[in-house]
């Protein structure tokens, strides 16, 4: 009898065609289960995960400001509609919106004081996200971050080199 993973436990499948296809479905299930953690946390503060994305950035840009391609650069979730997210974050008063003094199509997006003050008090919080990795200790977590780097082949090869998939 062989003992089933907790991937195969989980999501109740026995086989993979190998340890690559397994390792795909290991990270997908892995980034839903913190994505639904991550959630079910902003969801206590009235915000998605992706204000809270637009917030942090904002918030490294403090006191200055981001425009919205800014934004959405650097934005985890690329396949978000930063403008939506930022009139979302302006209705709640927790961002503002200004066009750019030097280019008028360009919209300059700051963080309000209140918008501050909601990152303040969800930081203890988010910050308690880490316990997730709690168990891994610091070596596991560096290789860790080396092998999800490689992922990313923009990373590791030039852009004629890059993988298709």
């Amino acid at each position: 009898m062989t003992l089933m993973s907790s991937l195969e436990n989980e999501i109740h499948q026995r086989e993979f065609r190998n340890e690559y296809h397994k390792a795909l479905v290991n990270i997908l299930h892995t980034s839903s289960y913190v994505i639904n953690k991550m959630n079910d946390l902003f969801k206590n503060f009235d915000v998605t995960r992706q204000q809270y994305n637009v917030l942090r950035i904002l918030r490294g840009q403090h006191p200055g400001h981001a425009s919205v391609l800014d934004i959405r650069e650097r934005m985890l979730d690329k396949m978000s509609d930063a403008s939506r997210i930022v009139e979302r974050l302006r209705v709640k008063g927790l961002v503002t919106r200004a066009f750019g003094v030097k280019d008028k199509r360009s919209v300059e997006v700051t963080i309000t004081q209140a918008g501050l003050e909601l990152l303040n008090q969800m930081d203890e919080h988010v910050n308690g996200m880490e316990d997730l990795l709690g168990h891994i200790d610091a070596a596991e977590i560096s290789q860790l971050n080396m092998v999800l780097d490689k992922i990313r082949p923009e990373k590791y090869f030039s852009t004629k080199e890059k993988l298709v998939v």
